[in-house]
């Protein structure tokens, strides 16, 4: 079992609230303006690592109903192909509980949109930040941020390695309400939602996760493509992994301790779109090591930006 966060005491919405007031005050607002000393927007890891500090199994969580999940497909089509049919993007997401923030990455130069749960109610979502540098191709998943310890950081990292990618963001505690919050096992949740619909527009899909060093000890890595066929960027990140000095086992050619994500319903509607899905399991003696999650995120972004 990954290693749990202890949970915070602190609700999301006045931890959040506390992140805005930061921001406003150094010139952030939800449509960031370049201010007089040259700073662009907020920082988006420093909204991420609020939210992530903010999750407790205590904190409201509900799945989006049917005129919901409908308005996110709306909302994750326009983001990689653009608004249609007169979609206003920011509104969709407003609608949804969400505040737009954007302006250009301090790391990558780059820019993004960050749409940010607000955490006012129980529509506890998360994150989605776009590169805008180009079309989106690829989309970076962090189903248990907090719980899968440092995931999110390594998302990030990944995400600023590998220009025009998504990065989504799960809003609450993988044990809140009664585990419902587990989006990598809840098809009625708004992020599978938004994954799928990612993965039907033709983004290619990896998703982070953590284990115990006691439950697979052989192993630094799990590399596997879930329910969906093996792909050549599975197997390349696999040998990148292996290359770069991690233990890693391969689902499709070895037994992994039941870390392959068979059950992980973002893996079957990719299998059933015939899409890109990668998941990768990290130890924690890997998470937790600022130099070892630098070696994954450039083999991530080395091999997924191969063309």
């Amino acid at each position: 079992m990954p290693t749990p966060l202890p949970a915070v005491s602190p609700t999301r919405r006045g931890l959040l609230a506390a992140a805005t007031l930061v921001m406003l005050g150094s010139g952030a607002c939800a449509e960031a303006k370049p201010t007089s000393g040259g700073q662009r927007g907020p920082d988006p890891e420093l909204l991420i690592d609020e939210l992530t500090a903010s999750l407790s199994r205590d904190n409201p969580y509900r799945d989006p109903d049917t005129a919901e999940r409908a308005a996110a497909r709306r909302a994750a089509r326009s983001l990689v192909t653009g608004p249609s049919d007169g979609a206003d993007v920011d509104q969709i997401f407003d609608d949804l509980g969400f505040r737009a923030h954007r302006g250009t990455d301090p790391a990558t130069g780059r820019p993004f949109d960050l749409y940010l749960a607000t955490g006012s109610d129980d529509r506890a979502w998360g994150a989605v930040l776009v590169d805008r540098s180009a079309t989106p191709g690829t989309v970076i998943e962090v189903p248990h941020p907090g719980f899968d310890i440092n995931t999110e950081k390594l998302g990030l990292a990944v995400h600023r390695k590998v220009p025009a990618s998504v990065l989504l963001v799960a809003g609450a505690h993988r044990q809140a309400a009664g585990g419902d919050a587990d989006v990598a096992h809840n098809d009625r949740s708004l992020f599978h939602t938004l994954a799928a619909e990612f993965a039907r527009s033709g983004l290619d899909q990896i998703q982070l996760h953590g284990f115990a060093d006691r439950n697979l000890p052989s192993s630094d890595a799990v590399v596997s493509t879930g329910s969906a066929p093996v792909t050549p960027v599975a197997r390349r990140i696999a040998d990148g992994l292996s290359g770069s000095g991690l233990s890693t086992c391969r689902a499709w050619a070895e037994k992994c301790g039941q870390l392959e994500g068979k059950t992980n319903e973002q893996g079957r509607a990719a299998a059933a779109l015939k899409a890109v899905f990668i998941h990768l399991e990290l130890s924690w003696s890997v998470r937790r090591d600022a130099e070892a999650r630098s070696r994954v995120a450039t083999v991530l972004a080395e091999q997924l930006t191969v063309a």
